[in-house]
């Protein structure tokens, strides 16, 4: 088998984002799209010779072909071995802990997260540095410099890789071993919870549903939930992975996961609903009659997490995106630890998680994770619900109302305004920028404006600097706006808007949450005359 050298040219559009890189599937299909990227990265890490890469996707269409792709193009830059998931299949924080697991170099995720799934949606190839956490910026710039100046691409011509079997192939002079993409993720999680405890609570009655949205967590929460752990056969809803997630959106959120949602406001409710997202690093928790915002489930999870063995021994602090909440800061006050403010993106608590300053990391759009991996972790936030549940004997809603008591609420909601023309949202955020020197002091309806900035990170452990990382405007009073554009969509821009009122210790605790964010919104609103900017103030999806 001879390496092959074609040449090629640059594609315009593959600057990755905070989650890699994402584009239409069709795209990701035309022909050398999906290579210039491939080689790219490896021209970024220094050439494949010798190294040892993860493998593995959501399922999702074009997965299994990509995947043929990378190897070949594995074995044409010299990579040594490629672990790969049967049938291509890893769930994005297995493959995390399979890079740290093995000592590889890194690994290539294909998935477009809570993205739609299907030729005519969205596909993503996202590379994890050897820490297992997704390509710090540094990285991620040097790869977009490489698809500026790529001339040519490394492959070998090949049959296709037989990925069904466990077990042990080679490409060429590279090795690859297909492994079963649930055995050593489920290893982990029963070190880090008291799996015995678990048992007991569901054999003592406790019933559950979780949704894995015929997404990459069907088979991982089968096997640990109804297997392991004894669970009600039907437990897992909708767990068979599809390429086209059954024509649904895999986003755990109450809009998306309807149906759950709809179950566990009922009288047939059971105990705990849970879901997850396209790729299993997002999760959604829901008690009966009682949805967790993510903000809330992560500072719970965190005063909570000396409930599981792995975290008895306390935690060495709390990091959060900066869109998200407050109430996990508070925590970490009461617990004599550090909080940390950072990015939206995972990446971003890499750092901190490698350099011991934090141990549990959230962020507000169902992302929570622990230093166990680098990348957040839908099932291993739903374990530890299920280990709280369990030590604590008190219900989802007892749990929140406790908290609430303790720390206080903090209302909390998103807005995303989806396909907005990309220079309106611009215009939009330059329209803010413009207004910091003036803003402070101004009154908009009742709310009065103590503080407007961007925020801008500086990483307290390497010392670089992230820019332009979103609007904030605080109001006298805890309420708090966030303008921010994400970059995980594929139309357009879309323009998310982060409402926040905290109610203080003696505020009412059982408002509506659009009720309570009411004078928050029409500020912000006002404030970045979004009516006339991008034509509507109506979000297409409230979470």
């Amino acid at each position: 088998m001879q390496i092959e050298t074609i040449e090629t040219t640059p594609i315009e559009g593959q600057m990755p984002g905070t989650s890699g890189l994402r584009k239409k599937t069709r795209v990701f299909m035309e022909p050398r799209f999906l290579e210039n990227f491939i080689q790219a990265t490896f021209d970024a890490i220094g050439g494949g010779d010798g190294k040892t890469l993860i493998v593995g996707g959501d399922g999702r269409y074009f997965n299994k072909d990509a995947i043929q792709t990378i190897l070949r193009m594995s074995a044409g830059n010299g990579v040594a071995q490629v672990i790969v998931g049967q049938n291509g299949i890893l769930s994005t924080p297995a493959a995390s802990h399979l890079i740290r697991l093995n000592g590889a170099d890194g690994g290539f995720i294909l998935s477009a997260s809570h993205n739609p799934g299907g030729i005519d949606e969205d596909f993503g190839v996202k590379f994890n540095a050897a820490n297992g956490g997704p390509a710090p910026e540094g990285l991620t710039a040097k790869m977009f410099e490489a698809t500026q100046s790529i001339s040519a691409y490394k492959t070998v011509t090949a049959p296709d890789v037989d990925l069904g079997t466990v077990g042990d192939v080679t490409l060429g002079d590279m090795a690859i071993r297909v492994v079963d993409p649930v055995e050593s993720y489920q290893a982990l999680m029963a070190e880090l919870f008291d799996f015995d405890a678990i048992r007991a609570l569901f054999a003592g009655g406790f019933t559950m549903c979780f949704d894995a949205m015929h997404a990459v967590t069907g088979p991982y929460a089968k096997a640990i939930l109804e297997g392991t752990l004894g669970a009600a056969k039907g437990t897992v809803v909708n767990g068979v992975p599809l390429e086209d997630f059954g024509e649904g959106h895999p986003d755990p959120n109450p809009i998306w996961a309807k149906e759950l949602m709809d179950l566990m406001m009922s009288d047939k409710a059971p105990d705990l609903g849970a879901a997850s997202d396209g790729d299993g690093d997002r999760n959604m928790i829901v008690g009966r009659g009682a949805y967790v915002t993510p903000s809330d489930s992560l500072a719970i999870l965190a005063a909570n997490a000396h409930l599981a063995p792995a975290y008895r021994d306390g935690l060495a602090g709390i990091a959060r995106s900066m869109p998200t909440s407050a109430v996990s800061d508070r925590v970490a006050a009461k617990l004599g630890i550090g909080s940390f403010e950072t990015p939206t993106g995972w990446k971003f608590f890499g750092n901190l998680l490698d350099a011991g300053k934090v141990t549990i990391c959230g962020e507000e759009s169902a992302g929570t994770g622990s230093d166990h991996v680098r990348e957040k972790d839908g099932l291993w936030a739903v374990l530890l619900w299920l280990n709280i549940l369990a030590a604590r004997k008190q219900s989802v809603a007892d749990i929140v109302a406790q908290h609430w008591q303790d720390y206080g609420r903090d209302y909390y909601s998103r807005y995303d305004y989806e396909a907005v023309p990309t220079d309106a949202a611009n215009t939009l955020m330059a329209h803010l920028r413009g207004q910091f020197d003036d803003l402070v002091g101004q009154s908009f309806g009742n709310m009065t404006v103590a503080a407007a900035d961007e925020f801008s990170y500086h990483d307290p452990v390497d010392g670089s600097v992230s820019q332009n990382q979103g609007v904030r405007i605080r109001f006298e009073g805890g309420g708090r706006a966030v303008f921010r554009l994400s970059d995980t969509g594929t139309q357009g821009a879309t323009l998310r808007l982060y409402l926040e009122q905290y109610s203080g210790m003696d505020g009412a605790r059982d408002l509506d949450t659009q009720v309570a964010l009411a004078d928050v919104r029409a500020a912000a609103q006002a404030i970045c005359d979004m009516e006339a900017k991008i034509g509507r103030t109506t979000p297409d999806v409230i979470t």
